[in-house]
């Protein structure tokens, strides 16, 4: 039996940081909502899919925003992930500290767009105000984090240590794990304990590129990540790490659904729901975490599914 976690970001952007009052409400509504002439295709429409498969996601849900913009839109959000009772975990993406309406640090008045440029004493206030917000926003037994784009280091597990939360699923081999001093010279792929945080990374995999890329619904095709599943089951992995985010199902401009992300989608949760003896899909809260003792290589996925891969693409590219 393999764990998977099927992870969703989920975060607010106001497309630029000029007038983001007069932005926010309608950037919410296609964040979180995804209206289109279709239906809604954002965070209800995920959560809907979830709910028919009885399947459970863990939500990363990032809460800085509200630091300007009240609690109530942040509330709103927990509400509808704990109606559906999905998992609600922690996000930070710190391009929101400066914005904040009263001071989450001294002195920090300017963009900072990654948590690992801040010091050990600033990640652990981050992460408590954070965690507070979701707290006040509803949420609860919360034990899990991830840092927005993946821009963590070494000091955030201190940090997260601090704050007693237990998991971790910032270490994303394709991006800054490598540099992030988690295991110096060693490419994590699978669970491992650091300094009392369990780290559980994104699933990586090599394509026949010159580099690996993480599984994400918007990055690899249906029949790469179940292949990569069945191969993570295989070899005994411990765990397998897929990543979304609320507004995934969209198109760039996010004025309709973008029809092949959506058939991923929707094809990854039937194929899920009916291999339940083989992969259990499951969050952080009531977790037995389980490291491995080598870490193994990364995954490999067959060249021809690549140029599959790169050829649905380019017709995602050509009707977005």
């Amino acid at each position: 039996m393999l764990d998977v976690f099927f992870t969703v970001d989920v975060e607010i952007w106001c497309d630029g940081w000029l007038n983001i009052d007069e932005k926010f409400p309608n950037a919410f509504r296609k964040y979180i909502y995804g209206p289109t002439s279709k239906g809604n295709y954002g965070l209800p429409y995920k959560l809907d899919v979830l709910k028919h498969h009885g399947l459970t996601g863990v939500f990363f849900v990032e809460p800085l925003f509200s630091t300007r913009f009240g609690g109530a839109p942040l509330a709103e959000i927990v509400g509808l992930l704990r109606e559906s009772a999905q998992e609600v975990q922690l996000h930070l993406h710190t391009e929101w500290v400066d914005e904040s309406k009263e001071p989450l640090l001294e002195g920090v008045h300017t963009k900072r767009r990654h948590l690992r440029y801040f010091s050990i004493k600033e990640q652990t206030t981050l992460i408590a105000a954070g965690t507070e917000l979701l707290k006040q926003a509803g949420a609860c037994d919360i034990n899990a984090f991830r840092a927005g784009s993946f821009a963590f280091n070494a000091d955030t597990l201190r940090a997260l240590a601090s704050n007693r939360i237990l998991f971790d699923s910032s270490y994303n081999a394709s991006l800054f794990g490598l540099d992030s001093g988690v295991m110096p010279g060693v490419v994590v792929v699978d669970s491992i304990e650091c300094g009392g945080v369990y780290e559980y990374p994104m699933t990586v995999f090599k394509d026949g590129t010159s580099s690996l890329r993480h599984a994400q619904l918007t990055s690899c095709s249906y029949k790469e990540i179940e292949g990569l599943l069945w191969q993570a089951l295989e070899t005994g992995r411990g765990s397998f790490v897929i990543l979304s985010h609320s507004f995934e199902l969209l198109n760039r401009a996010k004025d309709r659904p973008d029809e092949v992300v959506v058939k991923r989608f929707r094809k990854l949760c039937s194929f899920l729901d009916q291999n339940r003896d083989s992969f259990c899909v499951r969050g952080f809260q009531g977790l037995k975490p389980q490291v491995v003792q080598r870490q193994p290589a990364p995954l490999v996925s067959p060249i021809w599914k690549t140029g599959a891969r790169m050829i649905e693409q380019a017709y995602r590219r050509r009707y977005r």
